[in-house]
């Protein structure tokens, strides 16, 4: 046998090993989808897997948070506001081989803005008074009424375009426009996605790419340091990030997310209807002791529904300073001496299991007793988000600039004050920055002083990645993992 000749064969099959290898990414995520419809259901796990990636809207957020291009190429805003027309890519096709046109534009939106829609963010929608297509490729949206930040809520993962063929379909199959197709759903394990190749604009520079489900940290931790996967996205361990930045394997991600993450309080629910208990409630939480206890120090304090890094931030966290003496008092004086007890339902992430368990041991000083139930997502989604049925629960909002769920009474917590109604309404019709910049601090301001909900810390954006790998976001102005910029350094 001719050993140069086996040496250069062997060291062929090794790089093209490989080669076909780094083509290859597997992310670890908490949280598995309830489905795959991004456009009817509030989990976030949905848009982590498919935003960009799979499906696509008009407009996009930048890993910086900037609103860019997607679908539309450009728009044209009429002088008096009620007017969006939107220039498509041509050439754009669905996964399916079907040419998307300004007629699945306009179906999407109609869906999405339809008395029977299912879409979480529904109301992103409800000032859209007409949409038309006034060719293959340009659409018209027509607005009630001017809307400062509509091509925000455009770049939504609501809001992105699906094909009407799909819809059937579409929550076990999702048929997009991105850079990668859906592959296949292993329930319980993992989602895969392909590279495609047809698709319009910058390919995407992996072949392959695999999102793995591990809700338990202990797994997590063994998972990466094994190798098995190449990166976990919101690591859920954070007493474990020393070992990973101290191993040149790895590099951790520390940034900013969107995710406000408050102890929601049923505020129909007696006794959280009395205005005075929730603020007892808020005072009886130490965030300090439940950012260091669940989160080893990652998390900044907040005091009201919006991130820290907005310019718009008001800091209100002495609304709510920990005073337990304080709390008593109010409880007292909401009629509840004695304190009372009510239940608090935990969905799976971490900073929920471990900040529940440090709240209910805070709540019981003041007289609180709570009673834990531990969730699954799809549970605490039909529980506490669509049947109300609870009195406690913790869970982050990583939705962008969210703080208009608070002007809708049937969300979750129930909150309802016409005058905030009134002010997000005004801000929706607002486009003078200064203007939206006070009003902004205005509706901070009302949230945090009714204690609509006990505002605890902006989550961090911990992620841990192998060193070879680029291109994951270091903050989350969305809730996505994008791959269509990762690759792996040679």
């Amino acid at each position: 046998m001719n050993r140069s000749l086996f040496g250069s064969a062997a060291a062929a099959a090794l790089l093209v090993g490989f080669a076909a290898q780094a083509a290859d990414v597997t992310v670890g995520l908490q949280l598995e989808p309830p489905h795959l419809d991004p456009t009817s259901a509030a989990a976030g796990a949905i848009d982590q897997v498919l935003y960009s990636n799979v499906f696509e809207g008009l407009t996009r957020f930048g890993s910086d948070g900037s609103v860019n291009p997607g679908l539309a190429e450009s728009w044209v805003i009429s002088d008096d506001g009620l007017e969006y027309t939107f220039k498509l890519h041509e050439g754009v096709k669905f996964h399916d081989g079907s040419d998307l046109d300004a007629g699945d534009v306009v179906f999407s939106l109609d869906r999405a803005r339809a008395e029977d829609s299912t879409n979480a963010q529904k109301a992103l929608f409800a000032n859209i008074a007409g949409v038309d297509a006034v060719d293959a490729t340009t659409v018209k949206v027509t607005l009630a009424n001017p809307q400062g930040n509509f091509l925000f809520n455009m770049a939504w993962g609501d809001a992105v375009i699906v094909a009407p063929e799909s819809i059937d379909t579409i929550k076990s199959n999702p048929v997009g426009t991105g850079a990668f197709k859906f592959g296949d759903w292993k329930q319980g394990d993992s989602i895969s996605l392909e590279k495609n190749a047809d698709y319009w604009g910058e390919p995407a520079k992996l072949d392959n790419a695999t999102f793995k489900f591990i809700s338990d940290p202990t797994a997590a931790f063994a998972a990466m340091m094994a190798e098995d996967i190449d990166a976990f996205y919101v690591y859920p361990a954070p007493e474990n990030l020393v070992q990973f930045e101290a191993d040149p394997r790895f590099t951790v991600l520390a940034g900013n997310t969107e995710g406000e993450t408050i102890m929601a309080m049923n505020n129909k629910l007696p006794p959280f209807d009395n205005k005075l208990v929730r603020q007892a409630v808020s005072h009886a939480i130490d965030r300090s002791a439940i950012i260091d206890g669940a989160m080893f120090g990652y998390g900044t304090p907040i005091g009201t529904h919006f991130a820290p890094h907005n310019p718009a931030y008001l800091d209100l966290t002495g609304n709510s300073e920990y005073d337990p003496e304080k709390a008593k008092a109010l409880l007292a004086e909401a009629g509840f001496p004695d304190g009372f007890s009510t239940t608090l339902k935990l969905p799976p992430p971490s900073y929920a299991r471990r900040g529940g368990e440090i709240i209910a041991a805070q709540l019981r000083e003041v007289g609180i007793e709570t009673e834990i139930s531990n969730l699954e997502w799809a549970q605490w989604l039909e529980q506490a988000f669509k049947g109300y049925d609870y009195g406690l629960t913790i869970v982050s909002h990583t939705e962008p600039m969210d703080i208009g769920i608070y002007a809708r009474p049937e969300y979750y917590f129930q909150y309802d004050n016409a005058d905030f109604q009134k002010l997000i309404a005004d801000l929706d019709a607002e486009n003078d920055p200064a203007k939206r910049t006070e009003m902004l601090h205005m509706a901070q301001t009302i949230i945090s002083e009714d204690y609509v909900n006990a505002y605890l810390f902006q989550l961090a954006q911990t992620s841990v990645v192998n060193a070879k790998l680029n291109g994951i976001w270091v903050d989350a102005p969305t809730q996505a993992v994008d791959l269509t910029a990762v690759s792996w350094s040679d």
